[in-house]
This record gives structure tokens, sequence and C-alpha cells, in this order.
């Protein structure tokens, strides 16, 4: 009885009270448990979180953790535990027969005391259910009213357009990214503007917009201008702009500034061109020893002349130039027009009659074209006439054609890139005796400084033109007649034309 005393005494001495029955320490312990397995829960998630919630809105209030608990204190509660196990192992089986609950429990309690008395604090980032952030300031969007549109949220004096800043009070608005526009602002931005008339290109019936454009300069126009009369110009074929007018050359051609500034108007300036293409000629071993008129005329002079000429080949609805061979009377430019306003005034024609000294009469280049068109032209023609006061008979349109768009695209390109190789070099012909000749010697002798932007420019332009000429006898000619040249040189194509009336493979 005494060491039964003594043991009853110990016990209280640790918990501070008088020894309890079983239930009551088992009471005890699932108080112990309880507070034990709610600690580790509350290690684990950071915290208990209490929420006030209105709506979508939510306020998160963190508490402290059960790690804050004192070490001893968890030390105290495992050594309580242990004593109650060890004197409930000394109870007869009967005692212990309540079930096998207890058991487990012990067995629980067992495994709990195994796990670690702290563990350490890892912070979780937890965003409270509705948190937003505006777009613009990126601060929290709060509980009052916002804005929101595809997952973006605004705070309502953030909602401005990207454009002009303002406040965006319409019930309908543009979004591009996360930016907001007005509609007329967006539309004013974004929304495709015709480059002739200036107003927004229409939808057609199906709701898209739809434009023409010209392929090389980009000139972007309402599909309307096609057909109703907007001038466009005969050089460049760029339509003009209600901000510009053009200059009336009468015959229904109208020309832009920009090729009115180096247009050729009368006689002295075109023979002028005309002479350095033939040195241009020479300086391919291509001399022409006939002295060939030119002569600069208006459409209707050509029309005529083209309509009396019996040979030739011709496929555009507007001739510029024309290699006559017949005997005619033609009415040419003698001195320069005046321009006044957006016309040109006295215009001074005289009639000159042509007599036939060789296989060419003339030749004859539309008036009122820019320098580089005009030579382009002059280079074509000139290549008529070479073949034919070489003897150069039966050939078919795709073969003349296209040798003389060859040479007025070897005389651009020399104008516009004066520096450019890709032009045959003579000692590809092996025949020659000049074969040594470097490729400066393919170099025109005209006057290649002083060229603005513009005209390079319409230089390019007028080069795009032959090589994307869809014709057959323009078109493909020329692309047989350039690789022809470019893989051969011109001598040995010219040769090899002469013999079998077509070009090298």
């Amino acid at each position: 009885m005494a060491s039964s005393n003594s043991s009853c005494h110990s016990r209280p001495r640790v918990q501070g009270h008088t020894a309890p029955s079983f239930i009551e320490r088992r009471s005890r312990f699932m108080r112990w448990l309880r507070k034990l397995f709610k600690g580790t829960d509350a290690g684990v998630s950071n915290g208990d979180h209490s929420s006030v919630t209105g709506g979508e809105n939510s306020l998160h209030k963190p508490v402290k953790p059960v790690d804050d608990q004192s070490k001893g204190e968890n030390e105290d509660l495992d050594h309580a535990i242990a004593l109650s196990l060890a004197e409930d192992a000394k109870k007869p089986n009967g005692y212990k027969g309540q079930g096998n609950d207890n058991d487990e429990l012990a067995k629980a309690i067992q495994e709990s005391l195994s796990m670690p008395s702290s563990q350490p604090y890892q912070p979780v980032q937890f965003l409270p259910r509705g948190y937003r952030i505006c777009g613009v300031c990126h601060n929290e969007v709060g509980c009052g009213h916002y804005l929101s549109c595809m997952g973006i949220f605004w705070h309502p004096q953030c909602f401005r357009c990207y454009a002009c800043s303002q406040l965006i009070h319409e019930a309908e608005f543009s979004l591009s990214g996360s930016n907001p526009y007005h509609k007329l602002c967006y539309k004013e931005l974004h929304h495709p503007k015709c480059d002739v008339c200036h107003e927004f290109i229409p939808t057609n019936r199906a709701g898209l917009i739809e434009y023409r454009a010209h392929p090389f300069w980009g000139q972007k126009y309402c599909p309307s201008h096609e057909h109703d009369r907007t001038p466009r110009c005969c050089s460049c074929e760029r339509m003009e702009s209600r901000s510009t007018r053009y200059i009336s050359l009468g015959e229904g051609r109208s020309l832009c500034m920009e090729c009115l500034d180096s247009a050729i108007m009368d006689a002295g300036d075109c023979q002028a061109l005309y002479h350095s293409i033939r040195d241009y000629y020479e300086g391919l071993y291509m001399r022409i020893d006939q002295q060939i008129p030119m002569l600069l005329v208006e459409r209707q002079a050509l029309n005529e002349a083209i309509e009396g000429e019996k040979d030739g080949h011709h496929h555009k609805p507007e001739i510029r130039g024309l290699c006559l061979t017949e005997e005619r009377t033609i009415s040419s430019i003698h001195k320069r027009p005046r321009i006044w306003g957006n016309r040109i005034l006295d215009m001074r024609t005289c009639p000159q009659k042509l007599t036939r000294k060789c296989e060419v009469t003339a030749i004859l280049v539309l008036y009122g074209l820019p320098r580089l068109l005009t030579g382009s032209i002059l280079a074509h023609e000139l290549m008529h006439g070479w073949l034919r006061l070489k003897g150069y008979r039966n050939l078919s349109a795709e073969v003349e054609e296209g040798i003389c768009q060859a040479l007025s695209h070897m005389w651009l390109e020399s104008e516009v890139m004066p520096g450019s190789t890709t032009m045959p070099s003579s000692s590809n012909y092996a025949s020659s005796s000049s074969s040594s000749s470097s490729s400066s010697s393919w170099m025109p002798l005209s006057k290649k400084a002083g060229k603005s932007d513009i005209e390079k420019k319409l230089g390019q332009f007028f080069m795009y033109q032959i090589a994307h000429d869809t014709s057959t006898a323009y078109g493909e000619g020329f692309r047989a007649a350039n690789a022809a040249v470019n893989k051969y040189g011109l001598p040995r194509t010219l040769d090899h034309i002469r013999l079998t009336r077509s070009f090298p493979t």
C-alpha cells in the first residue's frame, strides 16, 4: 500500500493536481491530442484566417502560428503523456479490456510523440478571392466600382483612351491588347484611309475593308476611284490625290508633279538624250552609223503613224514610241509649251515630211514623259532600228520585243545604279577582237550625276514595269532575253538570234 500511495503522489507532482481516474486521464489525453493536432495543422497552413466576405471581395487577417509556443511547454506535455501510458501498462488485463479503442488511441499518441516538436514556418503567398489589379496604375481594385473586359480590370478614373488620354464614358469602346480606345480614336489610328480622297476606306457587303493598292508604290485607294474618272499619272500610274493637282497634257493624259520635274517637253531636250543613248549603244559595240531622225510627238500623231505602219509589233493600249519604216508626214513638237495652273498652253507643232533613206525612217517618242522613261523608250526603239539595219529579219514578236526590252532595262539600270556589275562584259564574246575590254566599257556616256531621289525611284519603277510585264511579246520575251544575256553576254546572244531566230538556252 505504501508503494501504491507513493506512486499515486508522484503523478500529481508532475501535473499539479490530484491523480485522476483513467477516464479523466483519457479525457485529458483527448484534449491534449486535439490541441496537439490543432497546433500541427496550424503550423502547416500558416495560421487560421478570419474573413469578412462581401460579394466577391474577401478581407483576410493572418494570425500567429503555433510555432510561437515555447519549447518547454511541449516537453512537459510529452512527459505527462509518457507517464500516463506507463501507469496504464501496470493495470490488470481486465481493466484494459475496455476495447481495442484504447490500444489504438495509445498507439496513435505514441506515433504522435515521434513527430518533431516544432516545424519550420514557411510563408505561403495567398491572394484573397476576387483579388484584382488595375491594368493602368497596377494597384489593387477594391470593393468599389470597377470596369472589366476580357480579364482586364480598371479603376473608373483609370479607364482612359490610350490615344487621347480622355476618360471613356461611351458604352462601346475598342481594345487593342490591354489598351482601351474610343471607337473614333481607334479608327483614326488603325482603320486604313484612302490615299486619294483621304477618307476611311469603306467596308464591303461582307463587312470587310476592301481597297486597291499599287504593287510598286503601295498607294491604297477606294475601289470606286477606278471608275469615277480620278486622274492617273500617265507615267508612274499613281492616282491624283485630292490634296494635289496633276498637270493635264490633253488627249486624256495627266502628269504628276514628280514626273513633271524631269519631263521632256521639246525637241531640244530630247535630242540631247537621244545622242547620249546612241553613245551608250556604241559602248556596247553596237554602233549605229545611219543618222536616224528622232521626233517628239503628241499621242494623235503617234497613233496615226501606227495605223500606217505595215511592219512592227505593238501590244499596249497606249503606244509611247515607234520605229518608223514608212515615209510619212508627222507633226512634231517644235517648242516647249507653257504651263499655266494645271494645263499646258501654247503647244506648237510643225509638220515634217519623212523620207526613207534606209531601213528605218525615223523614231517617234511621245512627249511629256520623264527623262528616264523617255530614255528607256528611245533605247527600246533604237534596238528595233539596229536589228533592221543589221539584217535581223523575220524575228518573232517574242524575240524582237524581248531583246529590245532587255536593252531598255540595261540602259535604265546603268542610269539608276551606275555602279552595278550585272551587265555582261564584252569578254563573254569570244569572237570579238575587243574581248579584253572591261565591264566599265559597257557604261553609257550620258550624265549620271545630279539625279534626285524621286527620279531614281521613278527609274526603279520603270525597270519594275519592264520586268513584270505580263504580255506575251514583251514580258515572256524580256525574261528569255534577259536570261540569255546574263548567261552568254549580249554579242553572243545577238549572234545566236541572227542564226536561229531564237534565244540561246
